[in-house]
């Protein structure tokens, strides 16, 4: 069973740069391609250390995917990092056609994902992004849950040969993992045990679901809560094993309802193991405000997840 340390909040961005900063020093063929998001990327150490590493395209997503899957064909490694909005939405055709299609060893890191920009509004919340890129074939999609997993995740990718997404937030996350946790893609992580009702979360709500958990086993209900990082390659046998053990999947994510992680799990559920199922996610465009505050009010809070979790129980 996880225990979360609750004391303090981190900014995966933070795990993600300073690892990033490690494995840098150790392969020179790692380098970082960004539009005009150096700042924003966490990225102001690496091109203090290493400015001929780091290119800088400017506000032209286009150009900075295409860029990067030269740099791969080049022999390189890159990290190419933007605002997860604008990678995926501008950037679409060139991440279908020059990164997947082409198999281009090109790691995306779509920054400040989900509602993390709060008060910008619907034109930079990214509620779509895995509904793009999920349908990619042959496309890595990672959503860590915290800073150990970022971390982690970051490790994997710099020595993968395949082309990835990772999804990354700026919203303040508590740890969840231990320490010694290792990444492993198309491996969910199990939490915390339960056999009334499974509660799966990935990203920043993961924690939430943690909390939830806690909150219903006060109430007699035992929920097993499943950390699905790994949005492709998915797990498939901890999806079934869950539906037919607890009979009931409650997914969480901040992201829309329609194709992302709730969506992949519901495609494996219907084929294999009919069970009684629900999406927490946001329903439409999300409007204008804190992060938290658009996550409370789309039914993402720790309350909201627990009476979803009763709902779906009956």
């Amino acid at each position: 069973m996880a225990t979360m340390d609750k004391s303090q909040l981190h900014d995966c961005r933070d795990a993600f740069a300073a690892t990033l900063e490690a494995l840098a020093e150790q392969n020179e063929n790692i380098v970082t391609v960004v539009n005009d998001s150096i700042g924003s990327s966490k990225l102001n150490g690496f091109r203090k250390k290493w400015p001929e590493r780091l290119i800088n395209v400017g506000i032209a997503e286009q150009t900075l995917v295409g860029s990067g899957a030269g740099l791969a064909n080049a022999g390189l490694v890159p990290f190419v990092c933007a605002a997860s909005c604008f990678l995926t939405g501008r950037a679409l055709e060139q991440i279908k056609a020059d990164i997947a299609y082409s198999n281009a060893n090109v790691k995306m890191c779509g920054m400040s994902s989900g509602v993390a920009y709060g008060e910008l509004g619907p034109t930079h919340h990214s509620i779509e992004d895995l509904a793009w890129t999920r349908p990619l074939a042959g496309l890595d999609i990672f959503v860590p849950a915290d800073d150990i997993e970022t971390a982690a995740v970051i490790r994997y990718v710099a020595q993968s040969d395949h082309p990835c997404f990772v999804r990354l937030s700026r919203m303040g996350v508590p740890t969840v993992l231990p320490k010694d946790y290792e990444f492993v893609p198309g491996r969910a992580v199990p939490l915390r045990e339960g056999n009334d009702i499974t509660l799966i979360g990935c990203g920043v709500t993961v924690c939430r679901v943690l909390d939830a958990a806690e909150r219903l086993a006060s109430d007699g209900i035992q929920a097993r809560v499943i950390n699905f990082s790994s949005i492709s390659p998915l797990d498939r046998d901890t999806i079934v094993k869950c539906a037919r053990e607890t009979g009931h999947l409650l997914t969480v994510e901040e992201h829309s309802v329609r194709g992302g992680m709730g969506s992949a799990i519901a495609e494996v559920v219907v084929s294999e193991a009919p069970c009684k199922m629900s999406l927490l996610g946001f329903p439409e465009f999300a409007p204008t405000g804190s992060a938290e505050w658009l996550l409370d009010n789309t039914g993402m809070s720790v309350d909201g997840i627990v009476a979803s979790a009763k709902t779906l129980l009956g």
